[in-house]
């Protein structure tokens, strides 16, 4: 395709006519062929009613999952970004939960190839499954929301990302990962009956594919989304999305809107409202993404950078002429204390990043750290006993807890399998999220796979609350709701420009 449109089609339907498809068959119009991949023990066949506009595949098939696949596929090659959608169902009586079929974008038909698909299961579960190289394990993201009403899978340059739609039309993202296949794959339903012995069929109806290849020289742009996520449930939620790159969110001491910074402004998006305002800064035009909202919600700490080096402001919460506070750069706001009177935050002061305090009346800043290397994110917990930070003085960036005056210090997190940054401790003082890069990744830039954890204060392992595509600007700044029951972070994609 060599236009910059998007090459579109929508079929219909609930039900089939005809079977039966070899290697050479031509299944329908939105397939080229259909085959069977790996070794199955039966063959494969895709049928498809053209009144409907319905596929039925049935195949066999060990499973998808480790090393090597055997499922039956009906495919087209197709470069570019995608957009694949549809209602999945499987007929018949069999009562296999690990039964799979759905969308899948794969490098090519042998057994060991990368892919990645959205996999409907017998029992429900849905899932983002994908290979990352040719013979490697396989892994996957699992969706909170079973046997959703239809599945959605997106390629956008090299991130690859799933939707489902609940029982009451919600679109509910259930998370992103990052790999490179080639720009020309192999794309199309896939069904795998887990039971090698035995056949399984399923359904699909309600089909969309969408594929679009950039013109010569159009660029990419960032699409920023606002989302929320249930720490119990692990339920996320889209809040607001556009193509803009807007970062760091603030959920406000009432719960009644977000704050978040976009070109150098901060921007208020009230509960309810599709578009965000400009909240008056007065001179404090150059705002990064380090700010927050006072304990009684009255003053907004802000990082601004007037010339060349961030410093600290806070400003009335429903706008104003800012006072400063740090009359030294670069300084970074992270953190109230629970009284209200004193900002926590990092600051480069001879070649050392460390952490700081300074009264918000005004006064001297005092040094709490003293370490080689990177101190950042400091924040407060509700009771004021600790400031949770995130330190490399381990070698491997993980998260740590110091004592208001810095006389205590001590590890938090050493899971050297991650790179932990931005410890936000809940209102309630039981839960600490962060986010967390794989270990090899150096700083905290942006347009990463990473994770947002929760560990629990009291101790125990911390468990993932969302995968996604970020990093720097997802959570820089606390973003709990005030009951302690959400937490709001920001997702990224590079995308062409209309997606």
């Amino acid at each position: 395709m060599k236009s910059a449109q998007w090459a579109r089609l929508v079929l219909m339907g609930l039900s089939m006519v005809t079977g039966g498809c070899t290697m050479t068959s031509q299944p329908g119009p939105l397939f080229e062929k259909s085959s069977d991949v790996g070794t199955v023990q039966h063959a494969g066949k895709t049928s498809y009613e053209a009144q409907t506009g319905t596929y039925t595949l049935t195949g066999s098939g060990a499973n998808i999952w480790g090393t090597e696949d055997a499922f039956h596929f009906a495919w087209k090659r197709v470069s570019g970004d995608l957009r694949l959608q549809a209602r999945v169902t499987f007929a018949g009586t069999s009562e296999e939960p690990h039964r799979k079929a759905g969308w899948m974008i794969r490098a090519g038909l042998a057994s060991d190839d990368p892919y990645a698909d959205v996999a409907v299961h017998g029992n429900g579960l849905v899932s983002l499954q994908y290979r990352r190289s040719k013979g490697a394990e396989t892994e996957q993201v699992a969706a909170v929301t079973t046997s959703p009403t239809q599945v959605r899978l997106e390629r956008t340059a090299n991130v690859y990302s799933l939707w489902v739609t609940d029982a009451e039309g919600k679109v509910e993202p259930v998370g992103a990962v990052s790999f490179e296949l080639p720009d020309e794959v192999y794309v199309g339903l896939f069904v795998c009956a887990h039971n090698p012995d035995e056949q399984e069929t399923a359904r699909f109806a309600d089909l969309q594919l969408s594929n679009r290849v950039p013109e010569p020289g159009e660029k990419r742009v960032t699409e920023s989304t606002l989302e929320t996520v249930d720490i119990e449930t692990g339920r996320r939620s889209l809040v607001y999305r556009a193509e803009a790159h807007f970062e760091a969110p603030n959920w406000s001491r009432d719960g009644g809107y977000f704050l978040f910074n976009q070109g150098g402004r901060i921007y208020r998006l009230a509960s309810g409202e599709s578009e965000p305002v400009v909240l008056n800064t007065g001179d404090a035009t150059r705002c990064n993404n380090d700010h927050g909202l006072s304990p009684d919600g009255k003053w907004l700490a802000i990082s601004n950078s007037p010339k060349d080096q961030s410093l600290i402001y806070v400003v009335p919460s429903d706008g104003g002429q800012p006072r400063q506070i740090t009359k030294d750069g670069p300084s970074y706001w992270h953190g109230w204390s629970p009284d209200g009177s004193t900002l926590a935050y990092c600051a480069e002061r001879q070649g050392n990043y460390d952490i700081y305090t300074i009264p918000v009346a005004g006064g001297k800043e005092r040094r709490l750290t003293t370490a080689d290397g990177l101190d950042d994110g400091p924040d407060y917990a509700p009771d004021g006993k600790f400031i949770y930070i995130n330190s490399e003085r381990t070698g491997v960036m993980q998260i740590w807890r110091i004592s208001p005056d810095g006389k205590t210090q001590e590890q938090v997190t050493s899971d050297k399998a991650h790179a932990d940054w931005f410890p936000h401790p809940s209102p309630d003082g039981r839960w600490l999220a962060f986010l967390s890069y794989d270990p090899s990744v150096q700083g905290h830039p942006p347009n990463q796979e990473v994770l947002v954890r929760l560990l629990a204060t009291d101790g125990g392992e911390a468990r993932i609350l969302a995968h996604l595509f970020g990093g720097q600007g997802t959570i820089n700044v606390p973003s709990w709701s005030p009951d302690s029951a959400r937490f709001a972070f920001v997702s990224y994609r590079q995308i062409l420009p209309g997606w």
